[in-house]
């Protein structure tokens, strides 16, 4: 049942993308701002330490020095970031790329196209409720656990997993889609599952509450994955090719800066978009991310890491026929940042 169940919410979720299309929005579209820059409004799926590379950009100035004057909007979800991508309200998007694939298949038609791809790996973690020192995937059968929204990213990841570690996901344990996103840990905290799957900081801080133990790294077990990756609709990328190139430059500086530092400098410098962290957990998170190599050396979304994702999205039941790579995959940008 899990692949019907999925299958449906793949389906809400282009029905979804594709009905925002009658909504006219008010995006800058690479108008020049005030300072003699590019305005670009760029809408991030989440706000976290996961992606310290753009972060680094914005502290570092590199975005200044490529003349784009960004805004940074969090939409707390794909599917609101891929709805203000549509709708005009942001530039360029960043989320999970299989929202790009559900976009297309959908029939939209001006589609979505990933053009820089950030992380390779999972960004998630999994939360025990006791201490496991010799943790193996099959001890979560018979258990609950706090999973993902079906049809993202974490879930099908999470899923990927147990089913490479010969673990059925309809069956063999019992997963919880019920909860919003960033709101499992508390519901962990408050006695819901015998496990969850958290991004940070929330795994950190179940940790240093001592309600819940990192047993395992969703990323260093499901090997690279294209987890999130930088889009913009298909006419924007052609209208706007300048603009897009600055961007691409900007953000393929943030991400030499945290291949030639260490997590306590790379932690430094992101530390103003995150307030409310100290300093010692942000180190912390930021050297779990950096010890399971994170991030790419370079912006450019491989046809390799693309097929991997549809064969996800395949098993997950949300894809039935492959979408071609040349369509929803440009590298020219990412190609000429890296050299």
């Amino acid at each position: 049942m899990k692949g019907l169940n999925l299958k449906r919410a793949g389906a809400v979720c282009m029905a979804a993308f594709t009905l925002v299309l009658a909504v006219s929005g008010c995006g800058s579209d690479g108008a020049s701002s005030g300072n003699g820059g590019k305005k670009v409004v760029l809408n991030e799926v989440a706000h976290s330490i996961f992606y310290a590379p753009l972060y680094v950009a914005v502290e570092e100035g590199y975005f200044a020095e490529e003349g784009i004057e960004l805004e940074l909007v969090t939409g707390f979800g794909a599917d609101k970031t891929m709805t203000a991508v549509l709708t005009d309200e942001a530039d360029i998007g960043f989320m999970g790329c299989e929202s790009t694939v559900y976009t297309y298949v959908g029939g939209t038609a001006d589609y979505v196209v990933n053009f820089a791809q950030l992380t390779q790996r999972a960004g998630n973690f999994l939360v025990s409720r006791t201490p496991i020192d010799n943790f193996s995937w099959d001890m979560l059968k018979g258990k609950d656990v706090l999973g993902g929204r079906a049809g993202g990213m974490p879930e099908m990841v999470f899923e990927y997993i147990l089913e490479k570690n010969g673990i059925d996901p309809g069956n063999d344990l019992r997963i919880d889609q019920s909860i919003d996103f960033g709101s499992t840990a508390a519901a962990f905290s408050g006695g819901q599952g015998d496990f969850t799957v958290e991004f940070e900081p929330h795994a950190t801080a179940l940790e240093e509450k001592g309600e819940g133990y990192v047993v395992a790294s969703l990323g260093e077990d499901s090997g690279y994955v294209p987890y999130t990756s930088f889009s913009a609709k298909k006419s924007y990328l052609e209208k706007h090719k300048d603009t897009v190139q600055a961007f691409t430059n900007a953000l393929q500086k943030g991400m030499d800066y945290v291949q030639d530092h260490t997590p306590e400098e790379i932690a430094q410098a992101i530390a103003p978009q995150f307030p409310e962290t100290d300093m010692g957990t942000l180190t912390t998170i930021v050297k779990r991310y950096y010890d399971q190599d994170t991030w790419k050396a370079d912006l450019i979304f491989q046809k390799d890491a693309f097929d991997l994702l549809q064969n996800i999205l395949k098993d997950a039941g949300v894809l039935e026929n492959t979408v071609p790579y040349e369509e929803l995959v440009n590298t020219e940008f990412a190609e000429s940042a890296a050299h």
